[in-house]
């Protein structure tokens, strides 16, 4: 039995993974940092703390983790106030399981990007509760966050699915003990060990229905 649904936000609901990619890796090579090859795929699920300290201390940017955070987050604010790139379908997603179940939302973004995007999306009353990884002690793969959003709902974490992207927030849900839809953005495929945890593998969030929640 499911009786709440959470979804991610990036590449869940807004198309914004390649304009995070872009920001970052942008802002590494202005700051005298070596992007890795590996450095995407490591950096979502992030917390801010986290891929800030990852920019500053491995990356080797000229700033202290506190200024990246402040100037990444701000260049996205920026990004957003021009446009809000949505996934195509998510809105007719959320708002189609929104109808049977209530719902979470469980984000590696910082809350006011959070907010700008919902609000863009006009789906900000569709979320009861809405949580950033920056609100608990670690970021995906750790199941810190949803387990809060879970908590917030009052709903048991088995009795919860998640819809996710990326491998590391696979990670996160299935290790919360949930349900897991996966929907992977076309330009971040799943690892192969985060595609064993998913439940069900969509090719896309427009295609997510009821059948695909219930067990």
């Amino acid at each position: 039995m499911v009786d709440a649904v959470i979804f991610d936000l990036d590449g869940v609901i807004v198309d914004s993974e390649p304009i995070w990619e872009e920001v970052r890796r942008g802002y590494v090579a202005r700051h005298g940092g070596h992007w890795q090859p590996d450095s995407q795929r490591r950096l979502m699920g992030m917390s801010t703390g986290e891929w800030a300290r990852y920019l500053s201390e491995e990356l080797g940017v000229d700033r202290s983790p506190e200024q990246v955070a402040t100037e990444v987050i701000d260049e996205m604010a920026a990004r957003y106030a021009e446009h809000v790139p949505l996934i195509p379908g998510s809105i007719d997603a959320v708002n189609r399981i929104a109808e049977r179940w209530p719902l979470g939302l469980a984000s590696s973004s910082p809350p006011r990007l959070i907010e700008a995007a919902l609000a863009a999306a006009g789906l900000a009353d569709r979320f009861r509760v809405t949580l950033s990884t920056e609100q608990v002690d670690r970021g995906k793969p750790a199941p810190d966050v949803y387990l809060a959003v879970a908590d917030r709902l009052r709903v048991e974490p088995a009795r919860c699915a998640a819809v996710e992207d990326s491998a590391n927030g696979v990670r996160s849900a299935a290790a919360a003990g949930m349900r897991v839809i996966a929907a992977p953005h076309g330009a971040y495929p799943l690892d192969d060990d985060a595609a064993a945890q998913a439940t069900v593998v969509l090719s896309g969030i427009g295609e997510l229905a009821e059948a695909h929640i219930r067990p």
